[in-house]
């Protein structure tokens, strides 16, 4: 494939971070974001990425004007941008009766709110264009429901309505949008979960994800196929839409996928000596 100008969220740590480093190493011309500018700024010393071909900037997803910045930025660095990579997130655990108003805030201000207002932001320039790639990472939370992770799972539904419906209108403009949609993936906001008894399900499947195995996802399908969803693994997808399709009868199976996911948490906890 030939070199694109991608502006990426999220870069400071997890997902972010490996793509940035790995989308840059394949030379591509990478705006990598995150609202942690400091933290940012030494992941890409530390990884030595290219600042030929990175340029870092703060980014708040939040904010309509950061997002117009980040772009205006790129476009000056490099060109006009090709891909939009929506990443960063929020998650903490929670069981309903304790969610705090700022972790309301928060899902849906991080995982909705910055995903519309980056979609928004790139739609208005790449529509004249007619080109243009917006891929989203949701998860597999955004087709099944997540008990432990209300919120999550609440702001990730709604990532995935949003998306398909943003797909829906911008393909005829020539702007293809994917949904990008993996199981537990092994990054930080992994292993903040380990410590919650409320996060038992994320730990119910056979292994996790790493970020290598998302960056083939991404290079391999996603950037060349520009497909409208991808969800992986597919046995984890496979029990996921079967979640959407019959929730009633899914639900019979979350104890058992709760037991399974508290054992795992516990020997995880068990081999680090907690």
């Amino acid at each position: 494939m030939s070199s694109q100008i991608m502006l990426l969220t999220g870069c400071a740590s997890g997902m972010g971070r490996h793509l940035a480093g790995a989308l840059s190493a394949r030379g591509h011309r990478v705006v990598a974001t995150d609202v942690n500018d400091e933290a940012l700024a030494r992941e890409a010393e530390a990884r030595g990425w290219d600042r030929a071909r990175v340029r870092l900037r703060r980014l708040d997803v939040r904010s309509e004007g950061d997002w117009e910045a980040a772009f205006d930025e790129a476009a000056s660095a490099f060109g006009d941008v090709d891909v939009l990579m929506n990443i960063a997130g929020y998650l903490q655990p929670a069981y309903v009766p304790d969610l705090s108003s700022k972790d309301v805030d928060l899902h849906f201000d991080v995982n909705v709110k910055g995903v519309v207002l980056g979609t928004r932001a790139a739609a208005r320039r790449m529509i004249p264009r007619r080109a243009g790639h917006i891929v989203t990472i949701g998860s597999l939370a955004s087709l099944s429901p997540i008990p432990g992770l209300s919120l999550y799972a609440g702001s990730k539904f709604a990532v995935r309505g949003f998306t398909l419906s943003a797909a829906m209108e911008l393909r005829p403009k020539g702007v293809a949008v994917t949904l990008v949609m993996p199981d537990a993936v092994e990054t930080p906001m992994l292993e903040k979960q380990i410590a919650y008894d409320e996060a038992a399900m994320t730990f119910s499947g056979a292994r996790a994800l790493t970020v290598e195995d998302i960056e083939r996802a991404i290079v391999d399908v996603v950037l060349p196929e520009r497909p409208l969803e991808l969800a992986l693994p597919t046995s984890r997808a496979l029990l996921a839409r079967l979640a959407t399709a019959a929730p009633a009868a899914v639900q019979r199976l979350a104890p058992v996928l709760l037991r399974a996911g508290l054992r795992k948490q516990a020997k995880i906890k068990r081999d680090r000596g907690a």
